[in-house]
């Protein structure tokens, strides 16, 4: 069995102070720790927690990404087109429930057995974790050279291989009164090129931009190819995820966010996350077509979905309803002044920009320029990596 707290501690030692996740029995002692000594984030499902992990790590925190096996599945979208193309690794845990030769609850079986196989097809290095500290520092060792290799690294872990480690303290959301502005004009229902030309005039140099994926990234692109914008490619539902990681790390940044309606419901817990942890420098904003348009124009279920309410009721500080482009222009300007966590929600007309083509610069291209961006603009304060609030 591993001492929680010296294995925290080499945890710490090589960098790693940022942990995202989702619970399970099996991790409990060091997701305590990790709320205990470090920053913890903990996510809705296991895909978001590896998109705010992905975040983090572009910001500059090195995270590590908790996960039960049954939750790996979830996962496997980020994984595979967000983590891989864009090559930003993470160091994960994931435990092994239902291990083969051991009793467990009918559910875990299949699971059990496909752990590892699964990590092998997505083409992530892994080690079962040691039980013995000596062993455990050297596999630490090992999975931090793979993190420096732009590549992840998972370990799986067994039944009793922490030792135990008591929850001291709780990180809770403060009690706030959200300011909501609610429909009552007639849409205007700009083009989403128009709406990205809005935003993308108004940034500055600390600002990046989130776009999510599909024709929302394309357009941003063809507008304006610019190093702090990184355009997501897959891991549909992500997007604000990634932007709760990223602004958490770099709290002198600008993070906006460009959504829309069918990545949303995607995963409409992020929501919940990203009010309870309300980055004051992160705009979320919904762009609102009622269709998959990159995919066909297939209706989304938008329709009668109040998205201003449940931003507001997941504890979004702002949450705005958008009628038209000057309305836009004018929040955006005053979330720049204000920086609360703000949601804001406008409805679009079907219809893309003629011959729209796709980003010619390869993901991890990207991702490096980004970086390289954020570390330009906004280096990273002393204690930057530090853990403790």
């Amino acid at each position: 069995m591993i001492n929680i707290q010296l294995f925290g501690k080499e945890l710490q030692k090589i960098g790693f102070t940022f942990y995202t996740g989702v619970p399970c029995s099996f991790l409990k002692s060091l997701i305590n720790y990790a709320i205990n000594e470090c920053e913890y984030v903990g996510a809705a499902n296991e895909g978001d927690a590896v998109a705010i992990a992905s975040g983090a790590m572009i910001g500059g925190r090195k995270s590590v990404v908790l996960l039960q096996n049954s939750g790996l599945t979830n996962a496997v979208s980020p994984l595979v087109s967000l983590n891989y193309p864009f090559q930003i690794p993470l160091l994960g845990f994931v435990s092994q429930r239902g291990e083969p030769g051991l009793s467990d609850e009918p559910q875990h079986e299949l699971m059990g057995n496909m752990t590892t196989k699964l990590l092998d097809l997505m083409q992530i290095e892994w080690r079962y974790l040691a039980s013995e500290i000596n062993e455990a520092q050297s596999q630490l060792l090992l999975a931090n050279s793979y993190i420096e290799r732009n590549k992840s690294f998972f370990f799986v872990v067994r039944k009793g291989t922490f030792s135990e480690e008591s929850l001291r303290t709780e990180l809770r959301s403060p009690n706030f009164t959200p300011f909501k502005v609610n429909k009552n004009n007639p849409d205007e229902k700009p083009l989403r090129y128009e709406a990205l030309t809005l935003i993308n005039a108004l940034k500055n140099d600390k600002t990046v931009q989130i776009a999510t994926t599909g024709k929302t990234g394309r357009e941003l692109y063809e507008i304006e190819d610019h190093n702090a914008n990184l355009y997501m490619v897959g891991s549909m539902g992500c997007a604000s995820s990634l932007g709760l990681g990223m602004a958490l790390a770099r709290k002198c940044m600008n993070l906006i966010v460009i959504d829309g309606d069918g990545s949303l419901l995607m995963r409409m817990g992020s929501l919940a996350t990203n009010g309870f942890y309300k980055p004051p420098n992160m705009l979320h904003i919904l762009l609102d077509n009622n269709s998959y348009e990159s995919t066909g124009g297939q209706n989304t279920v938008s329709h009668h979905v109040n998205f201003v309410d449940i931003a507001a009721a997941s504890g979004y500080t702002i949450s705005i309803y958008i009628h038209n482009l000057e309305e836009l222009k004018a929040s955006i300007q005053e979330w720049k002044e204000a920086k609360q966590l703000t949601f804001l929600y406008m409805k679009i007309s079907q219809g893309s920009k003629k011959g729209l083509g796709r980003p010619k610069i390869k993901p991890c291209e990207v991702k490096e320029r980004l970086q390289r961006y954020i570390n330009n603009t906004t280096p990273m304060k002393d204690g930057g990596y530090s853990c403790g609030r």
